[in-house]
């Protein structure tokens, strides 16, 4: 089972940040781990729709960092009050390069921060920072994409859990961080995989049809997923299979939404520009689009 000692929940103050703070101090209760809430305020302007106790746009000023302060530290008590250890800190320049520094420099296990939404504008631009947290990170990164508040942390369980797996070594580590997360909660953990076809189906003389084909890969594919999950784990979670035909992150998806999940996770290959290139086919679409949050597990070092 995976060990969280320190978890890093960057905050904007906004309703996002709120809803993945709740995952970080949900998680820093189960696993006895620092919340460590960071701030980072961009070394330029100053706009209202980012920061909520500033009334106009103003260029950067030393007042700013002390507002700032009082309201990470109140939403830092009542962290506290849950029995959470957690401490905070206000850092000023780019926010992925600070994000990205506090995880390295804590050593984070995993680092929860919100996106900004599913809808128009804020879906397409998800990239400024969320994105290029989860390309960039060393650690496991959980996306929120729900709205929340500033009172007192809400519930913050994952029963019902989706994990996509394409058999490589990153996939079988997020097969461990959902096992842990479903003992934790006792629900239900679901190993998904998507078969990718061409959309017509000819045939060949003497050969069997594409659909039989598909058939027999989709059964191999099963058989692979029932093997992963070790035999003690299904007394204390639900498992079931998910094997669809598709493109992966639009069968995701829609397993996702009708099996009401809590939770999706996934690996994520790499930092070359190939990857990076390659991010949008499947890992990109899902935290863009998912209605729950979205974890990532990254290669690490």
């Amino acid at each position: 089972m995976i060990r969280l000692e320190r978890i890093l929940c960057p905050t904007d103050f906004s309703k996002f940040a709120f809803r993945a703070a709740d995952y970080a101090v949900a998680l820093g209760r189960h696993y006895d781990a620092e919340v460590h809430f960071l701030h980072v305020i961009p070394s330029t302007l100053i706009h209202p729709e980012q920061y909520p106790y500033v009334a106009e746009a103003v260029p950067l000023a030393p007042e700013f960092r002390g507002r700032a302060l009082e309201r990470l530290d109140a939403f830092v008590a009542l962290s506290r009050a849950e029995g959470v250890r957690t401490r905070f800190t206000i850092a000023e320049g780019a926010p992925v390069s600070a994000i990205l520094k506090s995880a390295e420099d804590d050593e984070s296990s995993i680092i929860c921060l919100g996106t900004h939404g599913r809808e128009g504008v804020e879906r397409l631009v998800l990239g400024s920072v969320a994105e290029k947290v989860l390309r960039k990170a060393h650690c496991p990164v959980l996306t929120v994409s729900e709205p929340g508040d500033e009172r007192a942390p809400k519930e913050a369980v994952f029963k019902n859990i989706l994990c996509a797996i394409d058999f490589s070594t990153l996939a079988l580590k997020a097969v461990e961080y959902c096992l842990s997360l479903a003992q934790e909660s006792g629900g239900r953990l679901i190993l998904f995989n998507a078969v990718e076809w061409f959309p017509e189906e000819p045939t060949w003389v003497g050969s069997p049809s594409v659909s039989d084909y598909k058939t027999q890969m989709e059964e191999q594919v099963r058989a692979r997923l029932e093997e992963i999950v070790p035999r003690e784990a299904r007394v204390w979670c639900e498992v079931e299979i998910a094997v669809r035909s598709g493109k992966a992150y639009r069968e995701l998806l829609e397993v996702a939404r009708e099996r009401n999940t809590d939770l999706i996770a996934m690996g994520v290959r790499g930092r070359n520009p190939l990857d990076i290139m390659l991010f949008g086919s499947t890992a990109q679409h899902v935290v863009r689009h998912a209605e729950c949050p979205v974890l990532t597990i990254s290669e690490g070092k």
